[in-house]
């Protein structure tokens, strides 16, 4: 396994979408194994294959407290359920480090994916879980959480972290 290099905002890279997975096969478990490490180094709870800069639909995550239950998504998509009832969260990402920002979210949603065989799955998550998954496949749409704020906190975030550079 090996740490990647996580790209950050305002990269353009991170706007691309991601392409399908076709192929389940021995580098698509190298890969997640890797963003895994990737995103447990980086004391992440959520990694797109975007943010390290490969356009495909993965996502991996781990909310758990012991970070010991690793999950991994590929080609996934949800549906909501509801649109009544919503989740504001204080959301960070890997790829706009140092900044949290309130997000409000649908808290119910129909998550579709695929497993590393192939096989396809279907779940209704609760809680941080889904607010993950929704941060995630943003992210595989070419979508950033600054995307959900007004223009001038995009800037003055956009700024900051071009000074970092």
């Amino acid at each position: 396994m090996s740490i990647m290099k996580i790209l950050t905002f305002p990269d353009p890279r991170l706007r691309t979408v991601a392409d399908p997975v076709e192929k389940f096969d021995k580098s698509l478990k190298k890969l997640t194994d890797d963003m895994l490490e990737t995103m447990y180094s980086e004391n992440g709870i959520g990694l797109a294959a975007t943010q390290v800069n490969v356009h495909k639909r993965v996502i991996v995550m781990d909310i758990s407290e012991e970070r010991n239950e690793p999950r991994v998504y590929v080609n996934p998509e949800f549906e909501i359920k509801s649109n009544k009832s919503l989740f504001t969260f204080s959301e960070g990402c890997l790829s706009v480090p140092g900044f949290n920002e309130e997000i409000t979210r649908p808290d119910q949603i129909i998550l579709k994916w695929q497993n590393l065989d192939g096989d396809r799955l279907e779940d209704e998550p609760e809680g941080l879980l889904t607010v993950c998954i929704q941060h995630e496949i943003d992210h595989l749409e070419g979508k950033l959480m600054v995307d959900y704020l007004s223009t001038l906190k995009r800037d003055r975030i956009r700024n900051k972290l071009n000074k970092r550079i």
